[in-house]
Protein backbone atom coordinates (compact mmCIF):
# COMPACT_ATOMS: atom_id res chain seq x y z
CA UNK A 1 0.00 0.00 0.00
CA UNK A 2 1.30 3.58 -0.94
CA UNK A 3 0.66 6.16 1.81
CA UNK A 4 -0.86 9.71 0.91
CA UNK A 5 -0.70 12.14 3.26
CA UNK A 6 -4.36 14.01 3.49
CA UNK A 7 -4.69 17.40 5.34
CA UNK A 8 -7.50 16.24 7.66
CA UNK A 9 -9.16 18.61 10.16
CA UNK A 10 -11.57 16.75 12.39
CA UNK A 11 -14.50 18.62 14.35
CA UNK A 12 -13.65 18.26 18.12
CA UNK A 13 -16.69 20.11 20.30
CA UNK A 14 -14.58 21.30 23.63
CA UNK A 15 -17.52 20.53 25.82
CA UNK A 16 -17.68 16.66 24.89
CA UNK A 17 -13.57 15.88 25.54
CA UNK A 18 -14.39 14.43 29.02
CA UNK A 19 -17.49 12.02 28.16
CA UNK A 20 -17.47 11.93 24.20
CA UNK A 21 -17.77 7.79 24.24
CA UNK A 22 -20.70 6.18 24.39
CA UNK A 23 -19.53 3.77 27.31
CA UNK A 24 -18.90 6.83 29.22
CA UNK A 25 -16.27 8.85 30.99
CA UNK A 26 -13.74 5.91 31.98
CA UNK A 27 -13.87 4.60 28.56
CA UNK A 28 -13.37 7.84 27.66
CA UNK A 29 -10.42 8.64 29.34
CA UNK A 30 -8.41 5.55 28.57
CA UNK A 31 -9.04 6.44 24.71
CA UNK A 32 -7.80 9.97 25.30
CA UNK A 33 -4.52 8.53 27.61
CA UNK A 34 -3.72 6.74 24.16
CA UNK A 35 -3.91 10.09 22.60
CA UNK A 36 -1.13 11.51 24.93
CA UNK A 37 1.30 9.41 23.83
CA UNK A 38 1.02 10.50 20.06
CA UNK A 39 2.92 13.53 19.36
CA UNK A 40 5.66 12.64 20.95
CA UNK A 41 5.59 9.07 19.89
CA UNK A 42 4.77 9.81 16.36
CA UNK A 43 7.79 12.21 16.26
CA UNK A 44 9.98 9.18 17.29
CA UNK A 45 8.68 7.32 14.46
CA UNK A 46 9.34 9.26 12.13
CA UNK A 47 13.03 10.30 13.29
CA UNK A 48 13.78 6.21 13.40
CA UNK A 49 12.27 5.90 10.32
CA UNK A 50 14.39 9.26 8.74
CA UNK A 51 17.47 7.88 10.34
CA UNK A 52 17.43 4.99 7.57
CA UNK A 53 16.03 6.72 4.70
CA UNK A 54 18.96 7.29 2.41
CA UNK A 55 20.13 3.59 3.26
CA UNK A 56 17.00 2.45 1.18
CA UNK A 57 17.50 2.11 -2.41
CA UNK A 58 13.97 0.56 -3.41
CA UNK A 59 12.19 4.04 -5.01
CA UNK A 60 8.60 2.22 -4.02
CA UNK A 61 9.73 2.22 -0.50
CA UNK A 62 11.45 5.83 -0.43
CA UNK A 63 7.91 6.74 -1.56
CA UNK A 64 6.31 5.09 1.28
CA UNK A 65 8.62 6.31 3.60
CA UNK A 66 7.46 9.81 1.89
CA UNK A 67 3.79 9.57 2.69
CA UNK A 68 4.74 7.40 6.38
CA UNK A 69 5.87 10.54 7.68
CA UNK A 70 3.49 12.73 6.13
CA UNK A 71 0.96 10.82 7.68
CA UNK A 72 2.38 11.08 10.59
CA UNK A 73 2.94 15.06 11.05
CA UNK A 74 -0.78 15.09 10.49
CA UNK A 75 -1.62 12.70 13.26
CA UNK A 76 1.05 14.67 15.15
CA UNK A 77 -0.93 17.69 14.49
CA UNK A 78 -4.37 16.58 15.22
CA UNK A 79 -3.36 15.25 18.78
CA UNK A 80 -1.60 18.27 19.96
CA UNK A 81 -4.96 19.87 19.43
CA UNK A 82 -6.84 17.16 20.70
CA UNK A 83 -4.47 17.03 23.73
CA UNK A 84 -5.12 20.50 24.24
CA UNK A 85 -8.67 20.52 25.04
CA UNK A 86 -7.71 18.05 27.84
CA UNK A 87 -5.30 20.42 29.23
CA UNK A 88 -8.14 23.23 28.84
CA UNK A 89 -10.41 21.23 30.49
CA UNK A 90 -8.23 20.49 33.87
CA UNK A 91 -6.88 17.30 32.34
CA UNK A 92 -2.79 17.01 33.18
CA UNK A 93 -1.94 16.12 29.08
CA UNK A 94 0.48 18.74 29.05
CA UNK A 95 2.73 17.31 32.20
CA UNK A 96 2.10 13.63 30.82
CA UNK A 97 2.93 14.45 27.46
CA UNK A 98 6.09 15.90 28.71
CA UNK A 99 7.10 12.60 29.99
CA UNK A 100 6.04 10.81 27.08
CA UNK A 101 8.87 13.66 25.37
CA UNK A 102 11.46 13.34 28.04
CA UNK A 103 11.47 9.83 28.14
CA UNK A 104 11.67 9.45 24.70
CA UNK A 105 14.42 11.96 24.40
CA UNK A 106 16.48 9.82 26.77
CA UNK A 107 16.14 6.68 23.95
CA UNK A 108 17.31 9.27 21.74
CA UNK A 109 20.60 9.66 23.19
CA UNK A 110 21.58 6.16 24.75
CA UNK A 111 19.83 3.69 22.15
CA UNK A 112 21.73 2.89 18.81
CA UNK A 113 19.35 3.64 15.49
CA UNK A 114 19.22 0.38 14.93
CA UNK A 115 17.31 0.05 18.56
CA UNK A 116 14.85 3.05 18.15
CA UNK A 117 13.76 1.33 14.69
CA UNK A 118 13.00 -1.75 16.63
CA UNK A 119 10.95 0.04 19.22
CA UNK A 120 8.95 2.06 16.63
CA UNK A 121 8.52 -1.11 14.36
CA UNK A 122 6.86 -2.84 17.91
CA UNK A 123 4.65 0.51 18.50
CA UNK A 124 3.37 0.50 14.79
CA UNK A 125 2.00 -3.47 15.22
CA UNK A 126 -0.02 -1.85 18.55
CA UNK A 127 -1.27 0.74 16.51
CA UNK A 128 -1.44 -1.18 13.71
CA UNK A 129 -3.77 -4.22 15.60
CA UNK A 130 -5.71 -1.77 17.94
CA UNK A 131 -6.67 0.42 14.40
CA UNK A 132 -7.44 -2.90 13.24
CA UNK A 133 -10.10 -3.88 15.80
CA UNK A 134 -11.35 -0.46 16.01
CA UNK A 135 -12.35 -0.57 12.16
CA UNK A 136 -13.47 -4.25 12.54
CA UNK A 137 -15.69 -3.77 15.54
CA UNK A 138 -18.09 -1.25 15.26
CA UNK A 139 -19.12 -1.77 19.59
CA UNK A 140 -16.00 -0.28 20.41
CA UNK A 141 -16.76 3.37 19.18
CA UNK A 142 -20.87 3.28 17.74
CA UNK A 143 -22.53 5.85 18.95
CA UNK A 144 -19.93 7.87 20.35
CA UNK A 145 -20.19 11.98 19.77
CA UNK A 146 -19.11 12.19 15.94
CA UNK A 147 -16.11 14.33 15.98
CA UNK A 148 -14.24 11.79 18.17
CA UNK A 149 -15.62 8.98 16.40
CA UNK A 150 -14.40 10.54 13.19
CA UNK A 151 -10.73 11.48 14.03
CA UNK A 152 -10.30 7.88 15.77
CA UNK A 153 -11.80 5.86 12.34
CA UNK A 154 -9.20 8.57 10.01
CA UNK A 155 -6.56 7.76 12.62
CA UNK A 156 -7.08 3.80 12.08
CA UNK A 157 -7.31 3.61 8.83
CA UNK A 158 -4.25 5.77 7.81
CA UNK A 159 -2.01 3.78 10.72
CA UNK A 160 -3.26 0.42 8.45
CA UNK A 161 -2.57 2.10 5.47
CA UNK A 162 0.82 2.29 6.31
CA UNK A 163 1.41 -0.42 8.62
CA UNK A 164 4.20 -1.85 7.35
CA UNK A 165 6.18 0.84 6.31
CA UNK A 166 8.65 0.88 9.27
CA UNK A 167 8.80 -2.66 9.16
CA UNK A 168 9.52 -2.79 5.33
CA UNK A 169 12.83 -0.30 6.03
CA UNK A 170 13.50 -2.75 8.83
CA UNK A 171 14.18 -5.74 6.87
CA UNK A 172 15.92 -3.54 3.98
CA UNK A 173 18.62 -2.09 6.18
CA UNK A 174 18.64 -5.00 8.50
CA UNK A 175 21.14 -7.98 7.85
CA UNK A 176 18.76 -11.13 8.26
CA UNK A 177 19.68 -13.63 10.94
CA UNK A 178 19.09 -14.86 14.80
CA UNK A 179 20.26 -10.79 15.98
CA UNK A 180 17.74 -9.24 13.76
CA UNK A 181 14.90 -11.70 15.23
CA UNK A 182 16.07 -11.74 18.82
CA UNK A 183 16.21 -7.63 18.70
CA UNK A 184 12.93 -7.45 17.07
CA UNK A 185 11.23 -10.03 19.97
CA UNK A 186 13.15 -8.43 22.54
CA UNK A 187 11.91 -4.99 21.68
CA UNK A 188 8.18 -6.11 21.32
CA UNK A 189 8.52 -7.44 25.19
CA UNK A 190 10.22 -4.78 26.77
CA UNK A 191 7.62 -2.08 25.24
CA UNK A 192 4.50 -4.04 26.02
CA UNK A 193 5.34 -3.69 29.52
CA UNK A 194 6.40 -0.37 29.50
CA UNK A 195 3.82 1.06 27.40
CA UNK A 196 0.40 -0.59 28.82
CA UNK A 197 2.24 0.32 32.29
CA UNK A 198 2.32 4.04 31.20
CA UNK A 199 -1.82 3.68 29.85
CA UNK A 200 -2.75 2.55 33.27
CA UNK A 201 -0.73 5.31 35.17
CA UNK A 202 -2.10 8.00 32.84
CA UNK A 203 -5.60 6.59 32.25
CA UNK A 204 -5.90 6.51 35.99
CA UNK A 205 -4.38 10.23 36.26
CA UNK A 206 -7.15 11.54 33.47
CA UNK A 207 -9.59 10.06 35.95
CA UNK A 208 -9.07 11.04 38.77
CA UNK A 209 -8.70 14.52 37.84
CA UNK A 210 -11.85 14.85 36.12
CA UNK A 211 -14.62 16.42 38.31
CA UNK A 212 -17.41 15.52 37.12
CA UNK A 213 -16.45 11.63 36.89
CA UNK A 214 -18.37 9.35 39.68
CA UNK A 215 -17.93 6.85 40.86
CA UNK A 216 -14.22 6.95 40.10
CA UNK A 217 -13.00 3.06 41.43
CA UNK A 218 -16.09 1.49 40.61
CA UNK A 219 -16.41 2.69 37.05
CA UNK A 220 -12.63 0.84 36.42
CA UNK A 221 -14.43 -2.72 35.78
CA UNK A 222 -16.44 -1.31 32.69
CA UNK A 223 -12.91 -0.34 31.41
CA UNK A 224 -12.20 -3.93 32.14
CA UNK A 225 -15.03 -5.07 30.38
CA UNK A 226 -14.32 -2.94 27.27
CA UNK A 227 -10.73 -4.46 27.15
CA UNK A 228 -11.00 -8.02 28.50
CA UNK A 229 -14.57 -8.92 27.90
CA UNK A 230 -17.00 -7.30 25.05
CA UNK A 231 -16.07 -6.07 23.11
CA UNK A 232 -12.87 -7.34 24.25
CA UNK A 233 -9.93 -4.31 22.57
CA UNK A 234 -7.58 -6.44 23.83
CA UNK A 235 -7.97 -9.59 24.40
CA UNK A 236 -9.05 -9.64 20.14
CA UNK A 237 -5.60 -8.42 19.76
CA UNK A 238 -3.86 -11.38 21.28
CA UNK A 239 -3.08 -14.10 18.58
CA UNK A 240 -2.04 -10.95 16.22
CA UNK A 241 0.38 -10.08 19.40
CA UNK A 242 1.80 -13.49 19.45
CA UNK A 243 2.00 -13.68 15.62
CA UNK A 244 5.03 -10.65 15.61
CA UNK A 245 7.31 -13.15 17.22
CA UNK A 246 6.90 -16.04 14.40
CA UNK A 247 10.46 -15.77 12.21
CA UNK A 248 8.75 -14.89 9.14
CA UNK A 249 6.62 -11.98 9.95
CA UNK A 250 4.88 -9.64 8.00
CA UNK A 251 2.37 -6.88 9.10
CA UNK A 252 0.49 -7.79 5.74
CA UNK A 253 -0.21 -11.48 7.01
CA UNK A 254 -3.22 -9.62 8.70
CA UNK A 255 -4.37 -8.37 5.30
CA UNK A 256 -7.20 -6.45 6.51
CA UNK A 257 -6.56 -3.37 3.21
CA UNK A 258 -10.24 -3.84 2.34
CA UNK A 259 -11.24 -1.47 4.95
CA UNK A 260 -9.21 1.13 3.16
CA UNK A 261 -11.41 1.58 0.97
CA UNK A 262 -13.67 3.99 4.03
CA UNK A 263 -11.36 6.85 3.97
CA UNK A 264 -13.06 9.25 1.01
CA UNK A 265 -16.12 8.43 2.44
CA UNK A 266 -15.11 8.93 6.21
CA UNK A 267 -13.50 12.30 4.75
CA UNK A 268 -16.79 13.53 3.69
CA UNK A 269 -18.70 13.02 6.86
CA UNK A 270 -15.42 15.19 8.53
CA UNK A 271 -16.53 17.89 6.32
CA UNK A 272 -20.36 17.16 6.45
CA UNK A 273 -19.64 17.47 10.46
CA UNK A 274 -17.75 20.69 10.50
CA UNK A 275 -20.44 22.57 8.47
CA UNK A 276 -23.41 21.02 10.52
CA UNK A 277 -20.87 23.01 13.61
CA UNK A 278 -20.78 26.28 11.35
CA UNK A 279 -17.46 25.29 10.87
CA UNK A 280 -14.75 25.29 8.07
CA UNK A 281 -13.17 21.69 7.83
CA UNK A 282 -10.16 23.51 7.05
CA UNK A 283 -9.76 25.33 10.37
CA UNK A 284 -7.55 23.52 13.15
CA UNK A 285 -9.77 21.43 15.36
CA UNK A 286 -9.15 23.93 18.36
CA UNK A 287 -10.32 26.47 16.84
CA UNK A 288 -13.50 24.56 15.54
CA UNK A 289 -13.46 23.81 19.45
CA UNK A 290 -13.86 26.91 20.74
Amino acid sequence: MMPVRRDVHPHLPASRIADWHVRGRHVTHFVNALSIFFPAGERFFMDSVRAYRDAVTDPELKRAIAGFIGQEAMHTREHILYNRLMTDAGLPAEPLDRFVGKLLNVLRKILPKSWQLAHTIALEHYTAMLAGGLLADPDQMGGSEPGYHQVWIWHALEETEHKAVAYDVWNAVMKPGLYRYLLRTFTMLTTTVTFWAMVFVFHIRLVMADRECRNKLGGFGGVVRFLWGKPGVLRKMMPEWFDYFRPGFHPWDHDNRAQLARIEPLIAQIEATSARAGVSSRAPSVRAAA
